[in-house]
């Protein structure tokens, strides 16, 4: 038996124990097994089966090495594929840049498979668009903007199109993609080895996609990159996702910030607002309390000042009262750092006096008041300040004093918030003021009396007596100061609101029974403003109280008499039976009117204009018994004053239609129903055309063409009148050159409200030349009104007109004034006689007509103007007018204002300006 192998054995045992891979176990085993064999047999089966178990055991250690190995190699895997995870999802709440996120996620992907070339890009299915929002490519040298989309359409069966349309995940070479998808494959950029894409889904809906490509052979994707690839997309659509939410979230917060920071700020404004109006508040009833509890006017006074001082900077401040008689200016309280007393003077021109006269609040600061001084309109008074502020203290309708405050620092100026506060404060100062004096007053009349009751009481034995007259006289107090609450303090009649009392109990008596009927009258004096304005208020309030008493002389003691303010009467007739009584005692009352008044050393005459309603069931308040009264009265002046008129379905309705009209009046302004007519000025001695005067007419829808006589009024008073007379005058520029042709001119009207306006040369200039209208083709009438009412403003525009070459008409000369005092001021170049001297042209050369047509005509020859007869309806006038030298008319003998259709084919004369007739 051989023994030389044994010597090997332990060697090879010691290569068994070391091997680490299955084949050198393997190797070694087979060695082994075969040294086993060429030992004896003895020694050869007592060594085979422990070298089998050795062999077995080792290589069951070895393929559990294998099994930890691979084991571990998975858990490093699924530990980066975690870490890979963690970091996409710490990305969707970092405040970095999309950019800067994309590039991280693309060196997430890589740690995870071989993705040096990587992009990511967003697909918005509302524009079908896509965006590369991240692109890393080491062969490709045009890369695609991040911030651009792109229309999808224009990569169309590109593997991209594919995977988004599709919605499934491709890899592979592109010859193996091609048979993955549906339709033609076409290759897009660099040309790749291997490529891997996976689509990113929201639902259904593919969001976005994932493509990595390789352009080496070793480096190719496996089914497990790919699964991996879908698996990490998802989770970066969801950071994508999320990361998206809270930058909106972030957006939202901060909107919301900002709007409630807004919100905030305007709160605080309301707070300060709020404190400022408590302050005032306070201020308010501060003054109001010092009114009752100071001690003296003085006192009264510096604490006026302390409240004011609380409100604004007053470190100077002064109070300035008139004299009784107003002839002197007192400063019964000032504080001022430079001017320490301030003395009484006469009222002259100092800023002070400027407030009262003026009844406004004046701020000014150095230079506007060095401007006021250079226009004379004050003079120095006291030292010079920076800032000057005063306000009026106002007394019912009436200025007695100012209130100043002033500043000599620059850093204190004030504002027109200042003013407007100090001058809401002056109203109750000057109120507190009153009421102190007032106070004062009865307060040195108690004390007077007390002193006269103790100086009795010591001396007589008759003092509870006195104190029971007194206790009486305050008790008539009270019922006067009740009489005068429910009284007229002139008349003595009871007043609007003893009136309002009487008529809600008449009311509700009548409503409880029908047949307990009653009147209310209301009645106004005639032309008591004339009367007032000529002879002064204090005759005017004698007229009142006399009125007062022969009203009331004329009724029933059980009639209601009540003065409503100014000459306004108003009664109450409780009991009547019926119309007819009640209107024959408004012809008592009426008839009462007509005796003189006896006012001083003066007879004066008034009458009365009285309005009648009667109660009726669908009278609710007395406001509305007293509201058709007043518009019966109206009615009474409008039919010649001096009687008396009844509220009727009539009146009911003419102040229907009088609404309905100026309802109408701003629709046709709106739709353009204003519209010129044009009458013919013609030239006497051979009836040719000369020119047209423009005369508005309504085109109304229902009521067919409107005369200005049937809404001008109405116009007038709701402030419409202006702007209908501009679209009459845009119509008349827009027809004049169909209208005159090559020559004549065409009138329009203007009032005194045109004149009031300084842009008025400038406005009409502008409307010519839109047109392309020379200024010499139109004319301006206006009447002695015009001139009355505001004379320098007229002459100023005057003159403008006549340097741009408009002519100017005087119209309806003869019916005003007609003083030579204005013709010969105003360059005038016509003047138009009145149609009713030409209508008295009809008794012939003998009548007044003749006489004063003949006059005018030498009148207006003299000052060089040219002369228009209106209202010439017969040929008998026309020759009487050419006798008498006026070479100019117009008249419905010559033709009625007619639209613009009927004149064009009868074009006016070939005449530039009508010169005067010698």
């Amino acid at each position: 038996m051989s023994t030389a192998p044994a010597h090997g054995l332990p060697a090879l045992i010691e290569q068994l124990l070391r091997a680490s891979r299955a084949h050198e176990v393997q190797r070694v085993a087979a060695a082994l097994r075969q040294m086993i064999g060429n030992l004896d047999a003895d020694t050869s089966v007592a060594l085979h089966d422990w070298s089998e178990a050795l062999i077995a055991e080792r290589q069951t250690q070895l393929a559990q090495y294998d099994q930890l190995a691979a084991n571990l190699v998975r858990l490093q895997s699924a530990e980066r594929l975690q870490r890979a995870l963690y970091t996409i999802a710490e990305q969707a709440g970092t405040a970095r840049s999309l950019p800067e996120v994309m590039h991280t996620m693309h060196d997430i992907v890589r740690t995870l498979m071989y993705a040096e070339n990587c992009y990511f890009v967003l697909h918005d299915a509302r524009t079908d668009t896509v965006r590369f929002a991240y692109y890393a490519d080491i062969a490709d040298p045009d890369p695609p903007h991040p911030e651009h989309q792109y229309p999808l359409e224009e990569m169309r069966y590109t593997p991209t199109w594919h995977l988004i349309r599709g919605g499934q995940a491709l890899r592979g070479p592109l010859d193996e993609i091609a048979r993955q998808v549906q339709g033609p494959l076409q290759a897009a950029g660099p040309m790749c080895v291997d490529w891997l894409g996976v689509p990113m889904r929201r639902g259904d809906e593919v969001i976005g996609a994932i493509a990595v490509q390789s352009y080496r052979d070793d480096a190719r994707y496996s089914a497990e990159d790919q699964t991996l690839l879908s698996y990490v997309a998802q989770h970066i659509q969801s950071a994508l996702e999320r990361r998206e939410a809270h930058v909106d979230l972030e957006r939202r917060v901060h909107e919301r910030t900002e709007a409630l920071r807004e919100a905030n700020r305007v709160l605080q404004q309301q707070v300060l607002e709020r404190q400022r109006g408590e302050r005032l508040q306070a201020s308010l009833f501060r003054i109001a309390e010092l009114a009752g509890t100071s001690d003296s006017l003085e006192a009264f006074y510096a604490a006026v000042h302390r409240v004011i001082g609380g409100l604004l900077y007053a470190r100077n401040f002064y109070i300035a009262l008139l004299s009784d008689d107003g002839r002197e200016l007192q400063f019964p309280y000032s504080v001022d750092e430079r001017d320490a007393v301030r003395r009484p003077r006469r009222i002259g021109r100092g800023l002070t006096e400027y407030v009262i006269t003026r009844g406004t609040a004046v701020l000014v600061n150095e230079s506007d008041m060095q401007a006021l001084r250079e226009a004379g309109e004050v003079v120095q008074s006291g030292s010079d300040s920076v800032c000057w502020l005063g306000v009026p203290l106002v007394l019912g309708e009436r200025t007695v004093g100012a209130l100043v405050v002033q500043s000599y620092m620059p850093e204190h100026r004030y504002t027109a918030r200042d003013q407007d506060l100090l001058t809401f404060v002056s109203y109750h100062i000057a109120n507190a003021l009153d009421r102190r004096r007032s106070a004062d007053t009865l307060k040195a009349a108690y004390a007077d009396l007390e002193r006269r009751v103790a100086e009795r009481t010591r001396a007589l034995a008759l003092a509870n007596r006195d104190l029971r007259e007194q206790v009486a006289e305050r008790e008539r107090a009270e019922r006067r100061l009740k009489f005068e609450t429910l009284h007229d303090s002139l008349t003595g009649l009871p007043n609007r609101n003893l009136l309002v009392q009487r008529l809600e109990h008449a009311l509700e008596r009548h409503k409880l029974d029908n047949q307990r009927r009653f009147a209310v009258l209301f009645l106004d004096l005639d032309r008591f403003k004339v009367i007032n304005d000529s002879v002064g208020h204090l005759v005017g309030d004698d007229l009142l109280f006399q009125a007062g008493s022969r009203i009331r002389g004329s009724l029933k003691s059980q009639d209601v008499v009540a003065r409503l303010g100014g000459d306004e009467f108003a009664v109450l007739i409780e009991n009547v039976h019926g119309l007819d009584e009640v209107t024959r005692l408004a012809d008592r009352i009426i008839a009462s009117m007509q005796a003189p008044f006896q006012l001083g050393q003066k007879e004066m005459f008034t009458s009365v204009s009285i309005g009648i309603a009667m109660a009726e069931p669908h009278y609710v308040r007395p406001e509305e018994l007293l509201r058709d009264a007043d518009s019966a009265m109206y009615r009474a002046k409008a039919e010649g004053r001096q009687r008396w008129a009844v509220f009727d379905d009539l009146l009911r309705r003419d102040a229907v239609l009088l609404l309905d009209l100026e309802v109408d009046l701003r629709r046709a302004l709106a739709r353009g129903e204003f519209v010129p007519y044009y009458q013919p000025i013609t030239r006497l001695s051979d009836g040719a055309t000369v020119g047209y005067e423009a005369l508005v007419r309504w085109l109304h829808p229902q009521r067919g063409v409107l005369e200005p006589g049937q809404f001008l009024a109405v116009a007038e008073d709701n402030g419409s009148a202006e702007a209908m007379d501009w679209m009459v005058f845009e119509r008349v520029a827009a027809e004049a050159r169909q209208l005159l042709g090559d020559s004549g001119f065409v009138s329009i009207n203007l009032s005194a409200r045109h004149f009031r306006s300084s842009g008025l040369t400038a406005r009409l200039l502008a409307l010519l030349g839109r047109h392309d209208i020379a200024p010499e083709r139109l004319r301006i009438e206006v009447t002695e009104r015009v001139l009355l009412d505001n004379p320098d403003e007229f002459k100023r525009t005057l003159a403008e007109l006549r340097e741009q070459g408009i002519a100017v008409s005087l119209d309806d000369f003869g019916t005003g004034y007609s003083s030579l005092s204005y013709l010969h001021q105003y360059p005038l170049q016509a003047l138009k006689i009145d149609r009713s001297f030409v209508i008295a042209l009809d008794d012939g050369e003998a009548g007044n007509g003749y006489a004063v047509i003949r006059t005018i005509q030498a009148l207006a020859s003299t000052l060089g103007m040219s002369v228009i007869a209106e209202g010439i309806e017969d040929s008998v006038q026309n020759d009487l007018l050419l006798k008498l030298g006026c070479p100019y008319g117009q008249g419905y003998l010559y033709g009625r204002p007619q639209p613009l259709s009927t004149w064009i084919s009868a074009p006016p004369a070939n005449v530039v300006w009508m010169k005067p007739a010698r």
